[in-house]
């Protein structure tokens, strides 16, 4: 790596390399690791979690949508939101719009209990450190460089976990892919809880009547650039969360416009605030308790895989040979406007997520997971859901080891043993 000014340290050697600690990198760590494999998780903040603990404070995509909630996610995720719930940390809670039932909790607690199941199960954490560029051999990616504080390092290892949202491992190792170049992405959202809410009185607020006082609030100059979003209750006494903030036509993967995102997102989040306070009832004397770490990212890279997973696979609610987990959520796209459009599938209907989604078309020894699986703009709006992430990042996990142990590559794994283990360890099919 001569145009490194610096010496590229090696420094250690893995079964299975994850990159990435959100909830499909989380997820897969933790999963690989219980497996008995050795693995390394490369975390560029100071806390596992991603979105889930940096953003949002809800995990969709357990249940389907409808009248009844069926359970579609199972396994290891289970692992997590038992542990919220044995801290009374979590609550189930309906979506405003319909999109399913929900599992509500408090992020600074699921930061400990993301780090405290991968420390038990046995994975080398890395945090602080942010991958930049790729070691491949003859179109297989072995391993990545990484920078923190001490420098650059080299991680190895027999199979590569891309978990980082935005398909950095892939894209560095030169695998084809679709975003803001391409089409319409979805819009970005800074978070902020309220403390000191009167949360009776708020909750008696409806959804029509919290849309209906938007309107009144931009026609006095407030300025709501969505003319919607939802507020909801936490296991914190007197705490509510909301998703409200809409910061349109922004590629994820471009620092400058990523700044001038976190700064309107951050003023947004204030003036949405602002609103709440002045002209809702219950929020009379509510402050913001905390904004989110970063502005949420919906969507930014979508590999091209082995299958491409598309809105007719959705709504149709297709299934496949080489299933690995399985979602319910509708079509949600957060587009630049001031709406959201919604689209659902059949009453209590599912669609599965095949594995070649996870396969890089070019590189071998890769496997992508989260929202920058393979997938068109439509379907990526319905499987980016935190419990799809999850669901995911297992199966990923699993495959992992298997090729580890058979030396394989993730491409020459046997897909029914892989479908197997993941029924053995309570993945729902």
């Amino acid at each position: 790596m001569d145009f490194y000014s610096k010496p590229v340290r090696d420094l250690r050697h893995s079964d299975v390399l994850v990159i990435g600690g959100g909830s499909a990198g989380a997820t897969a760590a933790i999963t690989a690791a219980r497996e008995g494999a050795s693995v390394a998780l490369v975390e560029r903040y100071g806390f596992m979690g991603g979105i889930s603990t940096q953003v949002l404070d809800t995990f969709y995509g357990f249940y389907t949508p409808g009248q009844e909630a069926k359970k579609v996610v199972g396994g290891v995720p289970d692992l997590v939101v038992d542990a919220l719930m044995a801290r009374k940390m979590a609550l189930l809670r309906p979506n405003t719009y319909g999109a399913g039932q929900g599992i509500t909790y408090d992020p600074e607690t699921l930061k400990i209990i993301w780090e405290t199941l991968a420390r038990e199960a046995g994975v080398h954490l890395l945090y602080h450190t942010f991958v930049v560029d790729v070691v491949c051999e003859h179109q297989r990616v072995v391993g990545v460089i990484a920078v923190g504080k001490g420098g650059f390092v080299r991680l190895t290892a027999d199979t590569i976990i891309d978990a980082s949202g935005d398909a950095d491992v892939a894209a560095a190792a030169g695998v084809a892919f679709e975003g803001a170049k391409d089409g319409p992405v979805q819009s970005l959202t800074t978070t902020f809880r309220l403390l000191n809410v009167d949360v009776e009185r708020a909750r008696a607020v409806g959804k029509t009547q919290l849309h209906a006082l938007m309107g009144e609030a931009i026609d006095k100059g407030y300025r709501l650039p969505r003319k919607e979003g939802s507020v909801h209750i936490t296991p914190l006494a007197g705490v509510m969360a909301t998703n409200m903030t809409r910061v349109g036509n922004i590629d994820g993967t471009d620092p400058e416009q990523l700044t001038d995102a976190e700064i309107d997102g951050r003023a947004q989040a204030f003036e949405y605030a602002r609103f709440l306070i002045d002209m809702v009832p219950g929020y009379e004397h509510a402050a913001i308790a905390n904004l989110s770490t970063q502005i949420g990212v919906r969507e930014s890279r979508r590999i091209l895989g082995a299958y491409r997973l598309t809105r007719d696979d959705v709504l149709a609610a297709r299934k496949f040979d080489d299933a690995i987990a399985r979602c319910g959520a509708p079509i949600e796209d957060h587009h630049a406007g001031s709406d959201t459009h919604w689209q659902y599938l059949p009453e209590g209907e599912t669609y599965d997520i095949p594995y070649r989604c996870l396969l890089p078309r070019e590189v071998e020894g890769l496997l992508v997971v989260g929202r920058c699986l393979s997938a068109d703009h439509d379907a990526h709006a319905s499987v980016r859901s935190m419990g799809q992430c999850m669901a995911m990042g297992q199966a990923a996990a699993v495959a992992a080891v298997q090729a580890a142990r058979h030396k394989r590559t993730p491409r020459e794994v046997d897909i029914p043993a892989l479908q197997d283990r993941l029924r053995q360890i309570g993945a729902i099919l």
